[in-house]
């Protein structure tokens, strides 16, 4: 065992961490295919969206205020109408948190419990702003990161999240840290440390789920997986080293963090299949379990004509997940709401789900949804790491209408148009200038242009 451990530190083709570290540093930008540059810029324009309406929520304004208060004088910028500049960790950290403020941010299908924008972009737009790095490199930096991020994350076989670790916060600094490798120029071995530092930084606990309290928190880690990056790179510039097996070592992250790992995930045709093309784009203001149920439901909505007073109970048929952690009824804050199939499904009889506000609090106190909330009934009938769903209304009338889901739009199997990126883009920002935006928008889908990022602000 130590022998095979010691053997695979060294770099050689069973040594991941290298192999890793030395892609995400030799990554070009003529090594981005054009579906996955479509891909990436749409996702940050996406994100951008998500950010800018997370801004003026109350969580939201207080870790603002704190990076504000422990960040001053910096040329980073924080995005949000009127949005302060602060030191590039401080706005990783608050621009990571805003980014999924509100269940906006997309993940990825088949699901590793990552979400690669929300938890890399931040980062790497932080450090650009402060250094005056161009848009080619900011991209290229996006892509690399995300394929050597989502490659841990699939090696974790999700049984970090089993544990009762959030996989956002615990996966969300490898990709930070390599992104902002990438644009500082790290060699394989600066990266190799940067990867062992920001091990030690990944972090969140998902007891939230549990609790129905603190939902707060669970913003948090996108913010804090940022930071972690943004640290994490930094010191190694400095010097500052790490274990250059941390992710497949005896007492590295996989085996740390997980009870079961596929290691040959890591490095599974890296460089010829690009994960990147992965990431999907939420259409819905909730979590990514509810996607498939509300697609079901508005399908149905647009057969038949039904409402909510016709409904004697809801089935809903999904993963041992969404039976297991979005089973709640009585959601105490707006972030458990989002995290609850019973609760989303009845929201969207009432109102639209694509729209955040619909989720504001007024809606966790609304007694319609809340009572036919308690008719939702969860079953198990999809495989694990299944993005399929089936609701199944039984109405007073006695019909019983049924919709199943296999794929969900804005996946990677019926991915997103510029256009449906654009519709959910103006949604999050219509509170501010749309010419301003527009420009941002279209700035961002040629972001390969860009000299630099000093207009990026709101």
């Amino acid at each position: 065992m130590k022998t095979m451990l010691k053997k695979s530190a060294e770099g050689d083709a069973a040594g991941q961490t290298v192999t890793l570290a030395k892609y995400g540093s030799e990554f070009k930008y003529e090594d981005i295919p054009a579906n996955a540059l479509a891909r990436a810029k749409n996702t940050m324009c996406d994100t951008v969206g998500a950010m800018v309406f997370g801004y003026d929520l109350p969580w939201s304004q207080m870790i603002v205020d704190y990076a504000k208060t422990y960040g001053p004088g910096g040329k980073s910028r924080i995005f949000g109408l009127g949005g302060p500049a602060v030191q590039p960790q401080m706005a990783a950290l608050a621009n990571g948190s805003l980014a999924h403020a509100f269940e906006l941010d997309g993940a990825s299908k088949p699901s590793a419990g990552s979400h690669p924008c929300a938890t890399i972009f931040p980062a790497l737009l932080a450090v650009a702003q402060e250094r005056g790095i161009g848009g080619r490199d900011v991209i290229t930096a996006f892509v690399a990161a995300t394929e050597v991020m989502l490659r841990i994350a699939y090696a974790t076989k999700k049984s970090n999240e089993h544990r009762g670790f959030h996989a956002p916060g615990t996966t969300g600094p490898f990709g930070a840290s390599v992104g902002v490798g990438r644009l500082l120029g790290f060699d394989t071995n600066k990266m190799t440390n940067a990867l062992g530092i920001a091990a030690s930084l990944s972090a969140g606990l998902v007891q939230f789920s549990r609790s129905g309290t603190g939902g707060m928190v669970k913003r948090l880690h996108f913010g804090r997986a940022n930071e972690s990056g943004v640290m994490a790179a930094n010191l190694a510039d400095r010097g500052f080293d790490g274990p250059h097996d941390i992710i497949e070592g005896e007492f590295g992250f996989l085996r740390v963090f997980g009870d079961e790992w596929d290691m040959s995930k890591l490095t599974e045709e890296l460089g010829k299949k690009f994960l990147t093309m992965n990431i999907y784009m939420k259409r819905y203001a909730c979590h990514g379990t509810c996607q498939a149920p509300l697609q079901a439901l508005q399908e149905l909505q647009a057969k038949h004509r039904f409402s909510a007073v016709d409904v004697e109970f809801i089935d809903v048929g999904g993963t041992h997940e969404v039976v297991d952690r979005h089973a709640g009824t009585e959601p105490k804050d707006p972030m458990l709401a989002q995290y609850s199939v019973p609760f989303s499904v009845a929201l969207a009889f009432f109102r639209d789900p694509k729209d955040p506000r619909s989720f504001y609090n007024a809606a966790i106190k609304d007694r319609d949804i809340l009572a036919l909330c308690k008719r939702v009934r969860l079953h198990q009938t999809e495989p694990d790491g299944s993005s399929a769903a089936s609701v199944t209304l039984t109405l007073k009338d006695g019909r019983v209408l049924k919709e199943h889901v296999e794929q969900i739009k804005g996946t990677p199997v019926l991915p997103p148009t510029r256009d449906d990126v654009y519709e959910k883009y103006s949604l999050l920002t219509h509170h501010c200038p749309k010419g301003n935006m527009d420009d941002i928008f279209e700035r961002l889908q040629n972001i390969e242009k860009e000299t630099n990022f000093d207009w990026l602000k709101v």
